[in-house]
């Protein structure tokens, strides 16, 4: 079920010198604008091609508005998490709960793709989404199957 990698995701102190270098620097189509209630630009996903995206968000205002402890960037290990594109979330989740795996709640997000959480054993947190297939992708490859 799982296709490819969805995103990768990483958090900053400087999202504008972020936009400019991804964006007008290396030339990644910017795809779309994280806006919280207060209408704040947050974040920003960027088309890496093959249908990928790397999203950016401020640490600070990406701690506000989903909670999560505020912890100072380590130049080290910026990444927040890595999600992985599933088709039919439902059934996927449903699957994973099958193997014992812990899952979060299905939620429907700023960009109405749907995901659920889990975390690997060293604590990782791990994102799988759907996409709405008319708004984000043209062509969808066929899925993977995961050994059971």
């Amino acid at each position: 079920m799982v296709r490819r990698l969805g995103h990768l995701c990483l958090v900053t102190d400087r999202l504008d010198m972020m936009l400019d270098f991804y964006n007008r620097r290396i030339g990644l189509p910017l795809k779309y604008t994280f806006k919280n209630r207060e209408n704040q630009v947050f974040g920003y996903s960027f088309a890496c091609g093959d249908s990928t995206y790397l999203e950016i968000f401020d640490r600070v205002l990406k701690t506000k508005l989903w909670g999560g402890a505020l912890v100072p960037l380590n130049p080290s290990s910026q990444v927040d998490h890595f999600s992985l594109e599933v088709g039919n979330l439902e059934e996927f989740k449903a699957q994973l709960r099958g193997r014992g795996v812990a899952v979060g709640p299905i939620k429907k997000e700023l960009d109405e793709s749907l995901q659920v959480w889990v975390r690997d054993p060293d604590g990782n947190a791990i994102e799988f989404k759907e996409y709405p297939m008319e708004k984000w992708h043209v062509e969808t490859p066929p899925a993977v199957n995961v050994p059971q």
